[in-house]
């Protein structure tokens, strides 16, 4: 928007006088018979600076962080469909590329219930791991990354086949926002998950507690919107695991907690990834090991 600003330049002067009283200079500008009133105006325009683009949400970030995964997309690829909010928008770019005839000939193997429903009402072909067990590419979100490129994976509650999908994966590409990244797992003080049997969960869940008293770990019984147990697409619950401070020895950590009788699986994804794609408010970078 432009502001237009009046200025008067000043007569053609003949004479003038200066008074000086107590420090104030007044200025008497006369002409020969009369002051002179008559001014020219003088229009300057001003432009207000332009808006600054409002800063990226999470949400923002993720997206550039997954549009950047579909990069490493080719046709005729089976591919490892991820879970999760930053997964949804892999899904959704993958459908639209296939939509446009950008990629052709894709098959998509999904991770969880909610995936499988969204790739379908895109038009995804879809399949499973006994139909094809050899997946050329997967792409998923993560919960956590450490410097080494290991995660916690599992907070949306789909773990087990994430799992199962991304290890079957010839290339395991992850896809985070900056505020994933951590020295050291169970470090961002949020859940570490652990599928288990129904069958006496809570014996299950005393025993994680108890392997973990030296990272000050509380383990707690995932519960849904109603107050009721948390039930995975395979049947089972979850405990999360809360850790103090970062665990020790993940390796060792996750064989201990794989031993544990009635234990299904654990959210530590061990070098599995081939790439981590993470994307902060200075740009996108990937991190390869």
């Amino acid at each position: 928007m432009a502001t237009t600003l009046s200025f008067l330049s000043p007569p053609s002067l003949k004479t003038s006088s200066f008074l000086h009283h107590n420090n104030v200079t007044t200025f008497n500008l006369r002409t020969q018979s009369q002051l002179i009133r008559t001014c020219t105006p003088m229009s300057i325009k001003a432009f207000s600076a332009p808006t600054p683009a409002p800063p990226l949400t999470q949400d923002d970030l993720k997206k550039l962080a997954a549009y950047k995964a579909v990069d490493y997309v080719s046709s005729g690829m089976v591919l490892g469909l991820g879970t999760g909010s930053t997964a949804a928008f892999v899904v959704s770019r993958i459908g639209e590329l296939l939509k446009s005839g950008e990629l052709k000939d894709i098959i998509g193997v999904p991770t969880s219930k909610r995936t499988q429903e969204q790739a379908a009402s895109l038009g995804i072909p879809l399949s499973i791991l006994d139909d094809h067990p050899k997946i050329d590419l997967a792409i998923d979100g993560a919960d956590e990354v450490d410097p080494l490129l290991n995660l916690v994976k599992g907070r949306g509650g789909a773990l087990l086949r994430e799992k199962m999908v991304e290890a079957a994966s010839a290339k395991f590409v992850v896809v985070v926002d900056d505020t994933k990244l951590v020295t050291g797992l169970g470090g961002s003080g949020l859940a570490m998950p652990v599928e288990v049997v129904q069958f006496c969960w809570k014996y299950n869940l005393v025993r994680l507690q108890d392997l973990f008293k030296a990272e000050g770990c509380d383990a707690k019984l995932r519960v849904d919107g109603d107050g009721k147990p948390y039930v995975t697409d395979n049947s089972n619950y979850i405990v999360d695991l809360y850790f103090k401070t970062p665990i020790k020895d993940a390796g060792s950590a996750g064989k201990e907690i794989s031993a544990l009788e009635g234990v299904v699986e654990h959210g530590l994804f061990l070098d599995m990834a081939t790439a981590v794609i993470v994307a902060g408010k200075e740009g996108v970078t990937v991190q390869t090991k």
